[in-house]
């Protein structure tokens, strides 16, 4: 392996050596997003318990033209983590509409994701797509590197990934977003509400089990790139709703007292007691009014928020300081 595929890979394995022998036990929530991880959750995102993705994208829909019209011609949008590219899509639907030309930036760590992201994207002839692999953080100075400083742009940190920061992470990336960006830009932040601890628990533990192989994939991840052996039978989906942090723990929980290697990340061997956990994901619910105050927190300026009541999610815009 060459380049940022070493790096990778390296990154990787001193994080799993690191998460998997501290305690508690924990893995960073970007090593879910391999190929399988992203197609899986892209089936999630079609889940009936999971409202999230249908209710951005019709927010986005219903207030594409306000949300444009924030957009010089040319515009240019700069989309941090994008899935599959459906929703970034959407907003270029609508300048192709308005026969407006734009370049979009597409960030995602997933290279499967930034295929498809693109492939949404360059659809329309009026559009330059330009896609950068890597971190949020690197692939926005890069994307920021490259702006026309005639010309405004708008980031778009879309699908509550906001959600997956802590307090302390998420006011340190929303000010590394308002580092990047110059005044006369924006922020577009989609964030998920908080809303009955039934309806949070299924969206994350759904009945047809694709939450829970989206999280045990990770053990498979583990096992093909870091040469671990983990059983991923032994290992169970467990979700808990923390209201004290306003947050959806997601665990894989040993179910029995067992110990790992991982080859391929010094050799480590990992031991695990029966009912001991990995933590693998926290999701973050907020209120409405949270949301507009943590960006403010990190210098942007309130300019409008759209909610989609019956799901309880939030598009917010903000002005760049």
């Amino acid at each position: 392996m060459r380049g940022s595929a070493a790096e990778a890979a390296g990154g990787l394995a001193r994080d799993a050596a690191a998460g998997l022998t501290a305690k508690p036990k924990r893995l960073p929530a970007k090593y879910l997003y391999d190929a399988l991880g992203s197609q899986l959750f892209e089936a999630i995102c079609e889940l009936p318990w999971y409202p999230i993705t249908r209710a951005e994208r019709a927010l986005l829909a219903r207030e594409r033209d306000a949300i444009l019209a924030r957009l010089d011609t040319p515009a240019t949008l700069i989309e941090l983590g994008g899935g599959n590219g459906e929703k970034p899509a959407i907003l270029v639907e609508g300048l192709a509409a308005q026969r407006r030309a734009a370049t979009v930036h597409l960030i995602d760590i997933s290279e499967t994701a930034l295929e498809r992201a693109r492939s949404a994207a360059a659809r329309y002839p009026s559009v330059i797509v330009r896609g950068h692999r890597g971190t949020y953080a690197a692939g926005l100075r890069a994307a920021a590197a490259e702006l026309d400083p005639q010309r405004s742009a708008m980031a778009l940190f879309l699908g509550s990934n906001i959600g997956n920061l802590d307090a302390h992470e998420s006011r340190r990336f929303l000010a590394e977003i308002a580092g990047a960006l110059r005044p006369g830009d924006s922020l577009l932040l989609g964030a998920d509400l908080v809303k009955p601890e039934r309806d949070l628990l299924l969206a994350y533990d759904d009945p047809l089990g694709v939450t829970a192989a989206f999280n045990r994939n990770l053990l498979v991840r583990l096992n093909r790139e870091l040469a671990a052996d983990f059983a991923v039978e032994r290992f169970r989906h467990r979700v808990v709703w923390n209201a004290a942090a306003s947050r959806v723990e997601s665990y894989l929980v040993s179910q029995a007292e067992q110990t790992v290697r991982l080859a391929a990340a010094g050799g480590c061997s990992i031991r695990f007691a029966e009912g001991e956990a990995i933590w693998t994901e926290s999701s973050y619910k907020y209120k409405p009014e949270e949301v507009a105050a943590l960006a403010e927190s990190a210098g942007f300026t309130l300019s409008a928020q759209w909610i989609e009541a019956d799901a309880a999610f939030a598009l917010t815009l903000f002005d760049a300081p």
